[in-house]
């Protein structure tokens, strides 16, 4: 099979639609041997920041010479990212081979598995075939009925709780906990960072019915900044990350003892693309952002202030957002920050049109609204036509807007491979 076949066949369970529920995943992972199994395992979820938690926790664990995996979704530009062992994606052609291997548990088998559990799997058994020491494995949706919710984690962690899904995870802070804290296991550690106090009450008497041990963020670091580790990635809430990949790391058992010395070396070189990532285009500053729903529109408004004390500038936001219901934080807060807000349309079935963002617009707001797309922008790697040198642009809104700008100004990374994006 050939990576275009191993393409088709993966779009073809995504068309399926998601179900969210383990009984198939855990039939499917058994048919592969229970692959799931033979890797120890980091489980991180929440509503935002579990993939910087994700890849601080890799690094740390990689600077202390362990062999790892790592699971994260959505991609940024290329499928292969989802999976990767000491940070080396899958390529094109292991894709094409594990789903040669893979395909024949699908067919025939009473319920097929869904596009984001078959991924699961393949990265279950990539992670047992390359002998992985331990993984770190990031909850693609909620938590408790999540495929990855079949390990049986060394350390679950619960990054933050804000509304996002809540037509699948509830309405209140409290649904939304407890969905998230469906990852916690009996007798196993669990991590909390910053969370709502609602939440931390529904997350801390679960954690308590399971006997499991409860770290928290907050009580651990306070509530000072200066207390917080450092790391490469911008804005204060890497910062809260960090502490939060900090103290996963320390609730590992003995065999995993991590000195300090080795957490800040990983935190000091960790990778997490387009998470205020920046670039020089066309002599443009760029900077990619995913923020993406109401909970990131409070970072996002933090980095923007930050923003401008150091430029003395209002900066262009390029905007595109999935789902209607998370835009109006996001557009409220472009607004209060930009003198120009160029709305674009992800290339995804839920990104918001230009007349749903425009009408979300404040009529308080001064600046030029402008129709864009990411071709018309940023025409070629080094040309951006938003503003003028000097100026820096805001690429937010999504985490397929940030993957569509970073395959587009780093070609290297191969073309964006949205149609495989959502779950």
């Amino acid at each position: 099979m050939d990576y275009a076949a191993a393409r088709e066949f993966l779009l073809g369970l995504k068309r399926r639609g998601v179900t969210l529920g383990l009984d198939r995943m855990r039939r499917f992972a058994e048919r592969l041997g229970d692959p799931q199994k033979a890797v120890p395992c980091i489980h991180v979820s929440g509503t935002n920041g579990k993939g910087s938690v994700a890849a601080m926790i890799e690094s740390i664990l990689r600077a202390a010479g362990w062999r790892t995996g790592l699971y994260t979704s959505p991609h940024l530009v290329r499928l292969g990212e989802r999976i990767q062992v000491d940070r080396h994606p899958l390529s094109e052609a292991e894709i094409a081979a594990y789903v040669e291997e893979m395909a024949p548990t699908v067919d025939g088998a009473e319920e097929s598995p869904s596009y984001f559990e078959f991924m699961t799997a393949m990265a279950f058994v990539h992670f047992a075939r390359r002998r992985c020491d331990i993984s770190c494995v990031e909850v693609g949706l909620g938590g408790r009925l999540d495929a990855t919710n079949i390990v049986v984690p060394e350390v679950s962690v619960i990054t933050s709780i804000g509304f996002d899904h809540c037509d699948l995870l509830g309405d209140s802070i409290e649904d939304i906990a407890f969905e998230k804290a469906g990852i916690i296991k009996p007798e196993r550690p669990v991590v909390i960072g910053r969370l709502p106090e609602a939440a931390e009450a529904v997350i801390g008497e679960i954690a308590r019915s399971r006997e499991s041990p409860l770290f928290s963020v907050r009580e651990m670091f306070g509530d000072e900044l200066a207390n917080y580790p450092a790391t490469q990635l911008a804005g204060v809430y890497q910062r809260w990350n960090a502490a939060t990949a900090t103290l996963a790391v320390k609730a590992l058992e003995e065999r995993w003892k991590i000195e300090a010395a080795t957490i800040e070396a990983g935190l000091r070189v960790v990778e997490w693309p387009a998470r205020w990532q920046e670039f020089i285009v066309g002599r443009r500053r760029v900077i990619l952002d995913t923020s993406h729903n109401s909970e990131g529109a409070e970072m996002l408004e933090s980095n923007l202030r930050e923003l401008a004390k150091t430029t003395g500038r209002a900066p262009i936001v390029i905007g595109g957002v999935l789902g209607v219901s998370r835009a109006k934080a996001l557009v409220e807060v472009f607004c209060r920050h930009a003198r120009e807000v160029h709305f674009v349309v992800p290339a995804q079935s839920r990104a918001c049109r230009f007349e749903e963002l425009r009408a979300l617009v404040p009529e308080t707001f001064a600046g030029r609204v402008v129709r864009g797309s990411v071709e018309r922008i940023f025409l070629e790697p080094d040309v951006c036509t938003a503003g003028e040198p000097g100026d820096t642009i805001v690429v937010s809104g999504s985490v397929s807007l940030a993957g569509e700008v970073l395959a587009r100004i780093e070609p290297s990374r191969g073309p964006s491979e949205s149609r495989l994006q959502d779950f």
